[in-house]
């Protein structure tokens, strides 16, 4: 149901993931992330309580595959499960449980891991890396531009119908953290036309979370 890419920016210290499904709200269920720390998307049958324990167990000092092991040795029904992580190093581990649903497979790169099930078939991880790899620019437009790749590349078997993008910089919140929960039709393109409006005013976002003293203005009508 679920195609993603998680990825490690090493020039900024990034860290993101994008995906996409045929269900509604993949990214509030599937998609963790924090800063300094890694990825965990965990997919097919969620269990949302792998995401943050995934994150934990980094966050203590274990890598990718280490904190992969922990989890599949100790989570229950871990057979209907679809984990990838990626740690602070850029290291990445994979796990795809035996009642994965459909078409399932898993791929990983220099800074960044591929997973998907129901796929249109098993090349479609791989072409997401690939285009990641290519891809330049900030964080989240790569991952964008990756999971329109994988859509070219065959992408689900079925449609898709939401999608999310989740990026975390050097703050506890995301500074970009933006979702299509529903759409009958390019969850994908609308997801873009969100990141083009919000884009240009990231930074403000972060400057009045910081000092707002130093923010720009708000730019809503009263604001002098």
């Amino acid at each position: 149901m679920t195609f993603s890419l998680s990825a490690r920016c090493p020039d900024t210290g990034m860290f993101g993931i994008a995906i996409t499904s045929s269900s509604p709200a993949v990214a509030a269920r599937c998609a963790w992330a924090r800063a300094g720390v890694g990825v965990v998307a965990t997919q097919n049958v969620t269990d949302p309580t792998l995401g943050n324990r995934g994150l934990d167990l980094m966050e203590k000092g274990a890598s990718a595959a280490q904190a992969l092991d922990v989890l599949v040795s100790s989570a229950p029904f871990i057979e209907y499960r679809q984990l990838a992580v990626i740690d602070a190093a850029g290291g990445t581990a994979v796990f795809c449980g035996a009642k994965a649903l459909g078409i399932y497979n898993t791929a990983q790169g220099l800074n960044a891991v591929a997973a998907g099930n129901l796929l249109a078939h098993d090349g479609v991880p791989a072409a997401l890396v690939k285009a990641f790899e290519a891809s330049r620019g900030h964080l989240a437009a790569r991952l964008l531009e990756t999971m329109d790749a994988g859509l070219a590349a065959g992408g689900e078997a079925g449609p898709i119908h939401s999608a999310g993008l989740l990026v975390v910089d050097k703050h506890s919140w995301p500074v970009v953290d933006l979702r299509v929960d529903w759409a009958d039709e390019d969850p994908l393109g609308q997801l873009r036309k969100v990141w083009d409006i919000y884009a240009p005013q990231l930074g403000a976002y972060v400057s009045r979370a910081l000092d707002p003293r130093e923010a720009p203005s708000y730019g809503v009508p009263g604001d002098l």
